[in-house]
Parts: structure tokens; sequence; C-alpha cells
């Protein structure tokens, strides 16, 4: 059985082991694959494994050997579902790996915007307080998160472990869930009129569909309150980020934290570069060592299930 990967580099740069996965095939492992190499790639193989190399329906139809699809990722939309459930191709995905490394990056993000710990360390390493004539020096207002709203929208499994933490750190938590509203514990379910004029905070946890493309946009920013912040670990686009740029530059949305982008890698010109309350990291939020090889484990685990005839983790009937 000849399993291809087409993208391996970004889930294992070399501090994983392929040890499993090799012994269930004869595996081949490309760290990148262009668009022009993908049916090249891909021809040849019973078991095809991609992240974010696209399997169009035309691809597809050229993979004549191949019946399984297993997508590196929660995120399947590089994968044309409808076309592989046609041409009876299993796909799965891996829907919890993450979660906790994504809630922590959400903090990370907000703790940047709140304490700005990166910025005055770069300041004291260039020597501003051994110049300061006081004991202590900022250049931001620096805020306490206890007592804020902090909003969840999209009320899964990451938001529901972003909302622990912020409970955690004293903060009352809104969830947005598919305008389900009631008591959950400690967070309240709210409809999203409500959310969006209450939350000083708004984290985004849904996945990319045609209802969530840019749910963050000119109109919903309107209704929020002036200052709030953005979050976003989940995908770039949710935001209409020209939207985003003017809210910002007229600070009524105070700050933002983005891992994700609209086209990655972004590019030069775009739109959220440059802005002194927009902090940028590179789709990392799922990338701990630990979330890694858990996720590697789940790709073994989903193509043992398959070939024992019981697949898991699909995403097409």
């Amino acid at each position: 059985m000849n399993i291809v990967i087409l993208d391996a580099y970004t889930l294992n740069p070399g501090d994983l082991s392929w040890e499993k996965l090799e012994s269930l095939g004869n595996l081949t492992i490309y760290d990148r694959t262009p668009s022009d190499q993908i049916v090249i790639r891909a021809q040849e193989a019973d078991i095809l494994l991609t992240n974010k190399t696209p399997l169009s329906a035309e691809t597809l139809r050229q993979l004549t050997r191949t019946k399984y699809i297993g997508v590196l990722a929660t995120g399947y939309n590089v994968v044309d579902v409808q076309e592989a459930t046609r041409l009876n191709i299993t796909v799965t995905n891996v829907p919890d790996y993450g979660t906790n490394a994504v809630a922590q990056h959400v903090f990370a993000l907000l703790l940047e915007l709140t304490s700005h710990v990166g910025h005055h360390n770069q300041q004291v390493q260039q020597g501003r307080w051994s110049q300061s004539s006081d004991f202590c020096f900022w250049d931001y207002p620096l805020l306490e998160l206890s007592g804020k709203t902090f909003g969840v929208y999209g009320y899964g499994r990451i938001g529901k472990a972003a909302a622990k933490i912020a409970v955690a750190f004293g903060m009352n938590v809104l969830a947005y869930d598919h305008d389900r509203v009631g008591q959950d514990g400690d967070i309240e379910k709210v409809d999203l009129e409500t959310f969006l004029k209450q939350c000083d905070i708004i984290s985004l946890h849904v996945p990319l569909t045609s209802q969530t493309h840019q749910i963050i946009n000119e109109s919903s920013i309107a209704k929020m309150k002036r200052g709030v912040m953005l979050i976003n670990t989940s995908r770039g686009p949710l935001i209409d980020e020209i939207a985003l740029r003017d809210a910002l530059l007229s600070r009524k949305v105070k700050a933002a934290g983005l891992d994700v982008a609209s086209v990655e890698p972004i590019r030069n010109d775009y739109p959220l570069l440059g802005l002194d309350n927009c902090i940028l990291t590179p789709h990392i939020a799922w990338a701990p060592i630990e979330a890694r090889q858990r996720l590697l484990d789940i790709v073994v685990k989903n193509l043992e299930a398959y070939q024992l005839g019981e697949p898991i983790n699909k995403v097409n009937p």
C-alpha cells in the first residue's frame, strides 16, 4: 500500500518520527508540493495525506488509485469532499489535537495586547530602563483582564477551553453559539446582538464556511463597543481585513491579535501590516510539539481504523 504525504514539513520539520506511519505502508514524503506536481506525486498513492495542498475535483478525478485521503489538520476545506464522496474516496481529518495549544495562544496574543511584554522587553534591552529617571516606565496603557467581558464566538472545543481560561482570569464570559441562549456554568450564551454589544474582547472560534466568511465586517464591527479587542486563531477569512484595518485606524477596535490571515503566507501589501495596535503571528497556535505529536498519532489511528474497515473521523458520508 503506497502512502504519500504531499506537504509534510509543517507537521514534522524534523522533530517527530514517521516510524508508526511507515509501518502501515510504503511511505513517500514530500516537504512541499507545488500545484503542477500534485497529480504527478499523488497518482500512485493508495493513501494520500495532505495538510494545505489543495485537492480539487479535477485533481481527484485523475487519482484513480487513491481510496483514502487523510487531512493533517482539523479544517478540510482543501479537499473537494463532495467529489471525493462521489469517487468513493474516504476523507478523514484530525478534529481534536490542538485544543489547549490554540486556547493558550489566544491568551498569548491577548496578554501581549494588554501588557505589551515583548515591546517593553525590547525597550529594556535597548537601554531605556537604565536611562529612566523613575523606577519604572511604560509606553502603552496597561490593562487588567479581571472584570472585562470576554466573548467566545463559536462555543466548540477550543471556544470552551478559551472560556475556561478567561474565567480563571476573573473575566465575565459570554458565548455566541448559533443563537442558543442560556447558562453553562460560568458561561452565559447570548444572542449575537447582545454578544457584539457587550464584549470587551471577542475571540473567534468558528470553522470557515460560506455562513462564517467575513463574519467580522463593517456591519458587525459597528455593533461592537468602541475599544473592543479582537482575537483570531481560527481562520483568516472570518474577517474582512479592510474593514478591520479601518476600525483599527479609527480605534473603534482598540487592538487585534491575529494568528491567521485570508491568504497565507501573507503578501507584502497585507492590509494589517504596520499597525501599532495589531499583533500578527504566522499561523502557529496549532504548532507546539506536543500538539503536533498528538496530530500525528491521530493520523496513524485514522489510517489504522480505515485499514480495519472501521474508519473514524470521517468527514464525508
